[in-house]
């Protein structure tokens, strides 16, 4: 049952309302949807094909929640029904996404589709019902520094501003046409181009989410375990993976590479409060979140935590 009522930053209890949420079986999705049924009164039109991480709060119907939440089975490449969902919906979260880096380099077409021509219709129904979006993108949509770029021996590496991105002012600089390992963070920027398009032109309420490598149960899988044994998930996953193999831990450039991590539950909190606030305190240029960790870790120092617990 919902926890005493949260308030919104004015003080006052929040109006319950209708979220449809594409890709609520999913890592994001699942966790969100927990925290909704748990800490709000607000229902849930949960989009999916595959509905495994949520199931636990579609069954059994005796849950407190189970008037708030349904489930629709809906491909959203190919299925009339969405346009009606986001009418019936306050606000539409779009969480639908091809986010594995192992496939942006080996599905680089299903890659740019699922984030680029697959959310189009999302974006389009949104801004002609005047519904709220609520679009997540990727902290990779920023490229690389300029100091990625500066020779091994340059003394200006030892500069941290040629690694500092500034929303409005850093350079995007992405790699070449044949490394496909762009695709996912090219299709992610054009679709936010567009939401930014519409919202200047046609007055679209929106909100756009980068998340930073956010972390946590059911984020990833295990090949052969609970997942494809072809398959190759994130790092950490990674590491488990090596881990239970008795093998060793797979670095990339040796470990030198960094990634800021973000605790799920910590991120959700977040969300809640995007969710909350509405964007009619943000003006245009400020309806982008970054959702970072505080400090960078090598993956060489996180390979080296996974053997400490290892034993």
């Amino acid at each position: 049952m919902a926890s005493a009522a949260r308030l919104d930053l004015d003080g006052y209890a929040i109006k319950p309302m209708t979220i449809c949420m594409i890709g609520a079986g999913g890592f994001i999705g699942s966790h969100l949807c927990e925290k909704l049924m748990a800490e709000t009164m607000h229902k849930v039109l949960a989009v999916d094909v595959y509905s495994d991480k949520i199931k636990h709060l579609l069954e059994p119907a005796t849950h407190p929640w189970s008037d708030r939440i349904q489930f629709h089975r809906i491909n959203i490449k190919h299925d009339s029904r969405l346009e009606g969902l986001i009418k019936m919906a306050d606000l539409t979260i779009n969480l639908a996404a091809i986010c594995t880096p192992a496939d942006y380099n080996t599905r680089p077409l299903d890659t740019i589709y699922s984030n680029f021509i697959d959310a189009l219709p999302v974006v389009k129904y949104c801004s002609e019902n005047n519904k709220r979006l609520i679009h997540f993108s990727t902290c990779e949509v920023y490229g690389k520094t300029i100091g990625s770029f500066l020779p091994k021996d340059s003394p200006l590496r030892e500069d941290p501003t040629y690694y500092v991105l500034k929303e409005d002012a850093s350079p995007c600089i992405f790699g070449s046409i044949e490394k496909q390992r762009w695709s996912y963070a090219c299709a992610k920027q054009l679709i936010e181009r567009l939401i930014y398009a519409e919202g200047a032109e046609n007055d679209l309420e929106f909100t756009i989410v980068r998340p930073f490598n956010w972390i946590g149960p059911r984020m990833d899988f295990i090949p052969g375990i609970d997942g494809p044994s072809e398959g190759v998930p994130r790092v950490l996953a990674c590491f488990s993976n090596n881990l239970l193999r008795h093998e060793p831990l797979k670095l990339v450039d040796g470990g030198q590479s960094q990634r800021t991590f973000v605790y799920i539950k910590d991120a959700i909190e977040a969300v809640l409060l995007m969710i909350v606030s509405g964007p009619s305190f943000l003006s245009l240029s400020d309806s982008t979140f970054s959702l970072l960790g505080r400090k960078k870790k090598k993956k060489k120092r996180v390979a080296e935590y996974y053997d400490l617990f290892s034993g």
